[in-house]
């Protein structure tokens, strides 16, 4: 499984969101179509943008509850005091990811932060 985490700010638009997980992907010399599902933070879960980003990928969008993106935060890369401060995580989009891809996931490497989206590649640990 590989899992696409997505922290944003505020109001983002469709179009940002499709364009950091393009160029996440393309930092790894990946395919939209290598995605198993989208994932990102419950103080994200009304973010519109993101639930569209899903829909236009035909990719499910799960929600991480708190207590999931906490136990996922000591396997991120990056280290964001807003995002500590806001979600409890170093990385909304690197624990999100994690947190999808289960136990076992490694980060394909630290997010991509493309204007107000930062977006990581999870694999699951039983991926290849």
């Amino acid at each position: 499984m590989m899992v696409a985490g997505i922290g944003s700010r505020k109001g983002v638009q469709v179009e940002d969101v499709l364009a950091a997980i393009e160029t996440a992907l393309e930092a790894h010399g990946l395919a939209m179509s290598a995605l198993s599902a989208l994932a990102t933070a419950a103080l994200k879960k009304d973010e519109e943008a993101v639930a569209a980003a899903g829909r236009t990928l035909n990719l499910p969008v799960i929600i991480v509850d708190d207590a999931a993106l906490r136990a996922a935060s000591s396997g991120t890369l990056s280290n964001s005091s807003l995002s500590q401060e806001s979600a409890g995580t170093p990385s909304v989009s690197e624990a999100s990811a994690l947190a999808v891809a289960g136990k076992g996931a490694t980060l394909l490497g630290p997010r991509t932060v493309l204007g107000p989206v930062t977006c990581a590649i999870a694999i699951s640990g039983d991926a290849p």
